[in-house]
């Protein structure tokens, strides 16, 4: 039987997170970042269960191509059968720091709250560089989960909460990191945007922060007093809810080869695995 401390079903989350204004707010700043054109070959790089390859395929009509590419199989079984109609979409089993693609395949690739998650964000960035063609541009959404801030009169617990959400995050500051990355790749910085996050409703906060779960973990990892994060709970569900975090969205460029190629265009839409074609 679920525990209020269980984490949620991953597909789940997602689709969540996406449907809210903020999800989709940011996902349209990306998308418009990326400047998608038909025919064009995009890689959406831990692309879940097909949240945004639905969004790619059309940016890029039936005349370019998608690869989404994931490490987990059940999240790659989803994205099939939700993309089952889009015979320009290809998915891919892989690892963000060894992707499946050939060496300058791509037009565009994607990250989208996946760094926080790896083991090396830095090797990550620079597969991202490896398959992009020069002029191609790589787009990454990270939160920085360092900023995370609840409002509430108990100051301690809301920064005892925030210290212990941050913590469950493999790289918790990635967000603030990304340009920084990028460039050590070698891409040319195009655009860097702070989003700030921002929650009024307790339970779609609760949904996407886990308010109520990662505080019951925290009570239980001694880290807050139970009787304190009872009572900061019921402030949060009663009164006036505001919480929010900061969520940088950061694109980049391969430079282009010569002074007169166009950026991120080629006649090859398809891209190919590494290792030969597909």
């Amino acid at each position: 039987m679920p525990q209020p401390t269980d984490a949620p079903d991953p597909i789940v989350y997602m689709d969540t997170a996406a449907r809210t204004a903020v999800g989709q707010d940011y996902k349209e700043r990306l998308a418009a970042a990326l400047d998608l054109r038909s025919g064009q070959a995009v890689a959406d790089i831990g692309c879940g269960p097909g949240t945004d390859l639905a969004r790619l395929a059309d940016a890029v009509t039936a005349a370019g191509s998608v690869v989404g590419i994931d490490r987990e199989p059940r999240m790659l079984a989803e994205a099939g059968r939700r993309l089952a109609a889009r015979p320009n979409v290809e998915l891919r089993l892989g690892d963000v720091h060894a992707l499946p693609l050939a060496d300058a395949s791509v037009d565009r690739a994607k990250a989208d709250r996946v760094l926080q998650h790896v083991d090396d964000p830095a090797s990550a960035v620079a597969e991202a560089f490896r398959v992009l063609r020069p002029g191609g541009l790589f787009g990454a959404a990270e939160p920085d989960w360092d900023t995370l801030a609840v409002a509430d009169d108990d100051v301690r617990t809301s920064r005892g909460f925030a210290r212990f959400v941050a913590a469950t995050v493999r790289n918790q500051t990635i967000g603030r990191q990304l340009a920084r990355l990028c460039t050590r790749a070698g891409f040319r910085i195009r655009s860097v945007d702070a989003v700030a996050v921002l929650f009024r409703d307790f339970d779609v906060a609760d949904q996407i922060l886990g308010l109520r779960r990662l505080s019951a973990r925290a009570v239980e990892a001694g880290e807050l007093p139970a009787a304190d994060v009872r009572a900061w709970l019921r402030r949060l569900a009663d009164e006036p809810f505001l919480a929010g975090f900061t969520f940088y969205l950061v694109t980049g460029q391969v430079p282009p080869e010569t002074r007169g190629d166009e950026p991120g265009m080629s006649s090859m839409t398809r891209p190919a695995a590494a290792g030969g074609g597909s």
